[in-house]
Order: structure tokens, then sequence, then C-alpha cells
């Protein structure tokens, strides 16, 4: 039986408007309360044994005042009317000294709600080590090069509340569940990995169509193929790109450049650029807060405005970028629902939520058959981006050599090296096969918030391989 939790407010419409007209009263053009109470729970399964089980909860408050280009911002656990009182006062000092009495007006236009089956809290542990217990089994089964096997559970609820003096005041209630299995194989060569992570915008309802058993088997037979892996070549080379396996490749090198603050700054290679040809007219390039449960999926973004699809590339040009509440007022625009911030500790700033590329129309078995020498990259790891110069290095942690028109032989793992704009220029074939990768987490000056990203099988024309074969 699903679900709808709808989010009460966490605090009383009448104390945040007192807060924030305190925040105010120094002179303030504009002022913001995030509160948030965040629960979160994991455990993990090691070398047959629970290896550790673990919870959190941890609720506070955040208030931003901005004078012009000024912004004081305070935070505080204490949720009492004096511990709001005396959070306020500090932003406002930090922003401004001078003295007004301002009114304030909050809507209550947009508590929205998560659809949930059952809660994760609700479930006993009981239940969650069973879980555990069955992947590692099922990982260790697939054959007995399997040295090691490290399986997480991991879920989390996050209740929020955002109100501003131009009279938002507007809620969510976000749940996720994820669980993850890494198993080392050992062979001849030394040791190989295979990881394999499932995880949505959903309550314990994840495990009803989600096979831990199955998804354990996929890590454990992707870490015994690349036992028999070759070194990978060197130079540069057609990479066609699984669909679902890629995706960080364009949030990394390309998606980063395209939020404001980062455009604003001079930070960006896509600075002055809207309306320009910067990609392959195949290529059209969507972030949308709004897509269903994928992991980045969100009501509302943490500064209260409601997600959507924004379209940055569409058909190779660049549209749009992606706006947080400040950016999006010196510009003139409206919040693209893209300002996050990781907790009530940390000031907003523009952040990806599912960013991906859109579906061609050639078949991907016909993108293979049409590469007659490269390489099939079915996995990317992490990587590092110049987000100024777009110029990128991405490990690949499994990948194949394409020898006429077919996926041959397992690669040991190498690098992709080149230039986020360079890139999306050289897509020259892009299938009709769409799908989402796995649940990742954004890094992004010191703050980490949950994002989705996803493409179709594609095929960049020329990609530099950095492999060590001679």
């Amino acid at each position: 039986m699903s679900e709808d939790l709808a989010p009460e407010p966490l605090l009383d419409p009448s104390l945040v408007e007192t807060t924030l007209r305190v925040a105010l009263a120094k002179g303030g053009e504009w002022a913001e309360l995030f509160a948030e109470d965040r629960q979160s729970a994991s455990s993990s399964f090691d070398e047959g044994r629970v290896d550790s089980m673990s919870s959190s909860r941890d609720r506070g408050v955040g208030i931003r005042v901005t004078v012009g280009e000024i912004t004081g911002f305070a935070h505080t656990s204490d949720l009492s009317s004096e511990g709001l009182k005396e959070a306020a006062e500090v932003a406002a000092s930090a922003a401004t000294s001078s003295s007004r009495t301002t009114a304030v007006a909050l809507n209550g236009d947009g508590l929205a709600s998560t659809r949930v089956k059952m809660l994760p809290n609700l479930v006993s542990k009981e239940s969650k080590v069973a879980l555990l217990r069955r992947a590692d089994e099922a990982a260790r089964s697939a054959g007995g090069s399997i040295s090691q096997v490290t399986v997480g559970y991991s879920e989390g609820r996050r209740r929020i509340l955002v109100a501003n003096t131009a009279g938002i005041f507007r809620a969510d209630d976000q749940v996720r569940t994820l669980f993850s299995v890494n198993c080392v194989a050992t062979g001849d060569q030394g040791l190989q990995t295979g990881r394999e992570t499932v995880g949505y915008t959903v309550g314990y309802e994840l495990f009803e169509e989600n096979d831990v058993a199955a998804l354990a088997e996929r890590a454990a037979n992707r870490a015994i193929t690349k036992l028999r892996a070759r070194p990978a070549p060197s130079g540069e080379l057609p990479v066609v790109i699984k669909n679902g396996g890629g995706g960080v490749l364009f949030h990394e090198a390309c998606g980063h450049g395209l939020e404001a603050d980062l455009v604003k700054k001079g930070a960006s290679v896509f600075k002055d650029r809207i309306g320009q040809q910067v990609a392959s007219p195949l290529v059209t390039l969507i972030d949308d807060g709004t897509m269903g449960v994928e992991w980045g999926a969100l009501g509302i973004d943490d500064e209260g405005a409601f997600t959507r699809s924004n379209t940055l590339i569409e058909n190779g040009v660049l549209t749009d970028y992606m706006w947080d509440h400040l950016r999006s007022k010196d510009a003139g625009r409206v919040p693209s629902g893209n300002g996050r911030r990781q907790s009530y500790q940390h000031l907003p700033m523009v952040r990806m939520t599912n960013t991906f590329v859109t579906n061609g129309e050639t078949e991907p078995a016909d993108v293979i058959s049409d590469t007659t020498h490269g390489v099939y990259v079915a996995q990317l790891g992490g990587g590092q981006v110049n987000t100024a110069t777009g110029d990128f290095v991405f490990g690949m942690t499994e990948a194949y050599l394409i020898e006429n028109g077919e996926i041959t032989e397992p690669l040991r793992e190498g690098n992709l090296i080149g230039n986020g704009p360079e890139v999306l220029k050289n897509i020259d074939v892009i299938a009709n096969d769409f799908a989402m990768g796995s649940p990742g987490t954004c890094g992004k000056d010191g703050q980490g918030v949950p994002v989705g990203d996803g493409q179709p099988t594609l095929r960049v024309s020329a990609l530099t391989v950095g492999g060590t074969a001679a």
C-alpha cells in the first residue's frame, strides 16, 4: 500500500514570519529560512559478516540575508524562537548594519509530496541484514576467483522547509534507498574489481523490482571477466560508450560548465555562448529534477523553487544555463530549480539534478557494427575536469576492444583523455536505447548532493585512450 508523504512544515508559519522579520530588521533586502530534518542509516557486510551499522539524525536551520552583492549567513540546531532569533540577527549583521522594519507575508503554495510504499526506517534490521547476506552469498557463488565481497545498504529521509521574504513557504519530503555490491577477483595477473549499485528516490520497495542476488552476480561476473583483460590500447580512437555507462562524462565535462555561478565567474568554457553551436547536431542535453524516481529527483530545490526539465543544449545549440536564486535575479531570469545545498549548514549554489543526453535514432547494434576498430566503454569511473577549459581525464572501469565491428576482448582499466566541448562536437552517432546510470554524489566546493546522469549508446569519433599497450 503506497503512502503519500505530504510534509508538514517543520516550523510554525508564525515563527517563520517572526524570524524573517528579524532577519530584515537591520536593512536586509531579502531573507530566507531553510529548515532541515535529516535521518539516515547504513550497514555493510564484509568477509561474511556484518561489518558496521549506523544511524544518525540532524536538525537545524540556515538563515540567509542579502543586500546587493553581500550575503550574510548563519545556521543553528536550536529551533526554539530564541535560537532562531539569534541566528537571524547574526545573518543580518553579516549583511548590513542599517535598521528598518519590514512586513513579511508567506503563502503555502508548494507542499510537495513523495509517494512511498514502505518507509525504510519501519523495516526491521534483521530484514536488511538478510538482504546483505543474500547478496554476499550470490556474489561468492559466481566463482572461486572471487576473493572479497563488500555489500552496502543505506537509506535516508530528508524533510525540508524553505521560506523567504518574497512570500515562498514550501516543503518537501525526500526518501532515498541505495544498495551496492563490490567484488574483488584474484587471478594470475593480480586483482580485478566489479561493482554494481542501484538506488532511487523511493522507499524499501526498491527491492520489489531489484533482485540483490542478480545485482551481486553481475558485480562478481564483471570482476571475473576482467581477469582475462588485455592492456588497453593507447592513442586517439573511436570510442563507443554504452547506454547509461557514460553519463558521468557529460555531467562532469559539460554539465558543470553550464552552471550559472561558474559561468558568471568566468570559470566555464561555455561563457557567452548562448545561441551558438557547441555540440554535434545530434546532441540534446537536459537537466531534469522532476524525473520520476531517479536519484536526483526533487519536488523543490533547496531555495524553494519547483524543479523542472531544463533543455541546456538542443540539436547542438547552447540554449540555456542552470540557475539558482542569486544568479537568476542578477540576470533577470526565473530560477530553474537548480539551487541546492548539502545541508542547513551550507549556502546553496547552482547544482545539477538528473543530467542526460536524449535518444537518437540508430539501433545500438549498428553503432558497434559500424565501428571497425575502437574501444567500447561499458562503465566509466571517477575523473578530473577543468571547467574553465573543459579538459578532463576519466577512468574506464569496464571496457572492451572493438574489432571488425564486434566487441571482443576485455581491457584493463585505462583512461579517457579529452576536452568536453570537443567530445560534444565529435559525437557522430547516437542510438535509441537511452538509460540512466548508477546513482551518484556530485561534489562541488566541498558540498555533496545526490545526482543522476545517463545517455543512450553513442560514439565519439576520436578520443584519446590512455592505455598501456605498446
